[in-house]
């Protein structure tokens, strides 16, 4: 927890500190923020919403935070053998893994090659996983905190004097999120197999899918090349902090 929690900080501090050095959008700056930090494309889907981003900012900080998941898969491996990293025991690179890689996608391959590396069986990815989506349920408060300044923005912005609804800034996913992971826990507790869950996660998937191609679909390549170098940069910069500070927090706790 506190690897995790460093970690967030850091890469929230720093998106907001470099948003201003840089003069990025406040929207893209704390997308690729929370993409960084949290669980990429997916912390970026859930909270576009919330803060009103629209599609080109989302194809945007979606494009930066892949951009650099792949190459962490593909670096952080061997990266971990220079530096190190016991290969005997997962544990270590596991943890690595699943606080300073953006997305589950990418902590699974990073993981999975150290498995592979050093003949590890599962060991790693177990670790990395478990660690990555105790990381993931930060989505909950974060996406909170963003709708009641969402929430006290638009109610200032209201110039009408129309009512204002919080209910149309609230997160309402967030109580579906916490609702499904009651009853997949309960469900479990009774021994109810956890395969009964598949179609709908396959269901989840396949939406997930056509909502990303649907943000493509109205995303203008052009412009988001011409206009991608400073978020690029940022995304760079979020990416090269949480990386040392996971590493320089396992290394006071003496996990390595």
């Amino acid at each position: 927890m506190p690897i995790i929690l460093s970690t967030i900080a850091t890469s929230l501090i720093l998106a907001f500190l470099l948003s201003k050095v840089f003069k990025i959008p406040g929207k893209i700056s704390t997308l690729i923020g929370v993409g960084s930090s949290i669980c990429g494309g997916s912390a970026i889907a859930a909270t576009a919403p919330v803060i009103d981003a629209d599609d080109e900012e989302v194809a945007q900080s979606i494009s930066v935070i892949f951009f650099f998941n792949v190459l962490a898969a593909l670096i952080f491996p061997y990266l971990g053998t220079l530096l190190g990293f016991a290969t005997d025991s997962g544990e270590a690179f596991g943890i690595f893994a699943g606080t300073a890689v953006n997305d589950t996608s990418s902590v699974t391959a990073c993981a999975a090659t150290w498995d592979n590396m050093y003949n590890l069986g599962s060991e790693t990815l177990d670790k990395a996983v478990t660690v990555k989506l105790t990381r993931t349920l930060a989505i909950i408060p974060i996406t909170l905190v963003l709708s009641l300044v969402q929430a006290r923005k638009a109610k200032k912005e209201n110039k009408e004097g129309t009512k204002f609804k919080f209910s149309k800034v609230f997160p309402f996913f967030i109580l579906y999120f916490v609702l499904a992971s009651i009853i997949t826990t309960v469900a479990s507790h009774f021994g109810v197999s956890t395969s009964v869950f598949d179609p709908i996660k396959e269901l989840s998937k396949f939406l997930i899918i056509w909502a990303m191609a649907a943000i493509g679909m109205n995303t203008n390549i052009v412009k988001l090349v011409k206009t991608g170098g400073k978020p690029l940069l940022l995304g760079f910069c979020c990416w090269i902090g949480i990386t040392g500070v996971s590493l320089l927090m396992q290394n006071v706790m003496g996990i390595w």
